[in-house]
């Protein structure tokens, strides 16, 4: 099937509609006070179901957009479907390639919890933390600012560490 505009077009168009989409977003979650992880504190917890179903709806809505763009502008999401077509356990594409499945999932996990553990010790996901340090907080400046050097030291030392140790 082919797509409404070229992959040209949407090299242009995709940053666009990404950064409206991104001031949409981030205005609703300033309105709202999204935050996932304050979601299933609040469902496990309290069995407040408000922010779960921002969270929920967030992932939904993100899903169906990436679909509709895809089909509207084939060239830019070219490796949309890479679960479907390659199988679950593979890396996503842009990942260092060579590298065990061993390697990825620990790369992952690694991320994943160090991220999620700083959110729960902070009171909020990633997100919430951005929005409150635009509103001033500075608490929530240092940990949007601590996330990116982190994301560095990630990448330039864990990464190479597991990859040493698990490479493919």
């Amino acid at each position: 099937m082919a797509g409404l505009l070229s992959a040209e077009a949407a090299y242009i168009a995709v940053p666009i509609v990404t950064l409206i989409l991104g001031l949409i977003i981030g205005y609703l979650a300033q309105q709202s006070g999204f935050c996932s992880i304050g979601g299933m504190r609040d469902l496990f917890l309290f069995k407040h179901t408000r922010l779960f179903f921002g969270y929920l709806a967030l992932i939904l809505s993100s899903f169906v957009s990436y679909l509709i763009f895809s089909f509207i502008w084939t060239g830019a999401f070219p490796n949309f479907f890479w679960a479907i077509k390659k199988g679950f356990l593979t890396p996503i594409p842009g990942a260092p390639g060579g590298l065990s499945n061993w390697a990825y999932a620990i790369l992952a996990i690694i991320g994943g919890f160090g991220l999620g553990l700083l959110g729960v010790l902070l009171g909020g996901c990633p997100l919430r933390q951005t929005v409150m340090g635009f509103e001033g907080n500075i608490k929530s400046i240092f940990f949007v600012v601590g996330m990116m050097v982190g994301a560095v030291i990630f990448h330039l030392v864990v990464a190479g560490w597991v990859i040493s140790l698990f490479g493919g």
